[in-house]
């Protein structure tokens, strides 16, 4: 019996996450969730820009500190080591390497790996908090990238958005390699409506205005704008609320079909939903149901209904 091959999404991640012992103190911090479960999806490329740019293992540790209003990354007993830009310097490195990633996992409050709320010290005293070093130069040069750190991904909210972003990201460069055309972009806007509406219905809305204009742009262009604004969107986490607002609009393509029970057994699961009485997989499974017994090809087609392998089951603690 022939097995499925899936293609797997490739990944930056952290090198320590993944078991590699390259911590200051040569420990690890592996992370069976992300090399087992999303492992079985995902395709690793470890970084630790740490060790990239010769501090060794074990190594001096280092902190964020303020000096002169700059944010600095330096030793926390010896600061009169500076890596600052030898950081930064490798980051822009890394850049260009990841073209054709999906996105990048790393290591939360690391000096130089933290995507946001790591401590900055002055004078020896916490003083507030900043983004590391080497993460924060591969946020503002790749910004629709999705990023997420390992730690956050143990909240189920952000777990399901992180990896549905990857999807999304992963489904862009699909569209770019194979059907870079005005259709084919207005098609990757029109499956994805109501993913966005679940997200951000202000910007589902004004998308969608844009997408109008795409025969009168310059495609290349306009993809990128188009492009940023959606990942923008899609890092607004959904809500309970937003996503019974599709639902409902998912139950007005089956609803002329359905008899009176149905609609109110319907209805009363969405409404458990909404109340934080079910999980999200429950009213989808009953869309689902109805909508193998009323095909309608639209909706068949949003990638709302399908976001990510239902293996992960991403949905069924939202």
């Amino acid at each position: 019996m022939n097995e499925t091959v899936i293609e797997k999404i490739p990944i930056a991640i952290s090198s320590c996450l993944l078991g590699q012992e390259v911590r200051y103190d040569g420990s690890h911090k592996h992370n069976a969730y992300i090399t087992q479960t999303l492992g079985e999806y995902f395709e690793y490329t470890a970084f630790c820009p740490e060790v990239a740019i010769g501090l060794g293992i074990p190594r001096p540790t280092i902190q964020l500190v303020q000096v002169e209003g700059q944010i600095r990354v330096r030793g926390s007993k010896d600061p009169q080591l500076d890596v600052t830009e030898r950081l930064q310097d490798y980051a822009r490195s890394v850049v260009p390497q990841l073209d054709g990633f999906c996105g990048y996992i790393f290591k939360r409050a690391s000096p130089s790996c933290g995507m946001e709320r790591v401590k900055v010290y002055r004078n020896g005293n916490p003083l507030g908090t900043d983004r590391g070093a080497y993460a924060a130069v591969i946020m503002d040069c790749l910004p629709t990238l999705p990023v997420e750190e390992e730690g956050r991904l143990m909240d189920p909210v952000l777990r399901e958005n992180f990896i549905e972003r990857v999807f999304v990201y992963h489904r862009w460069q699909q569209f770019k390699r194979n059907n870079f055309t005005t259709a084919g972009l207005v098609d990757f806007h029109t499956v994805h409506k109501f993913t966005l509406l679940a997200h951000d219905e202000p910007a589902y809305r004004e998308l969608g205005r844009i997408v109008a204009d795409v025969g009168n742009a310059d495609l290349n262009t306009f993809a990128d704008n188009y492009f940023q604004f959606m990942m923008q969107a899609l890092r607004k986490p959904a809500t309970r609320k937003t996503h019974t607002n599709v639902l409902m609009h998912v139950m007005g393509y089956v609803k002329q079909d359905l008899t009176a029970e149905d609609k109110q057994e319907l209805l009363e699961v969405m409404d458990k939903y909404r109340l934080g009485q079910l999980p999200l997989i429950v009213p989808i499974t009953l869309l689902k149901h109805y909508l193998r017994r009323f095909p309608d090809e639209y909706i068949r087609r949003q990638v709302y209904l399908n976001p990510h392998p239902d293996e992960l089951m991403l949905r069924n603690t939202l």
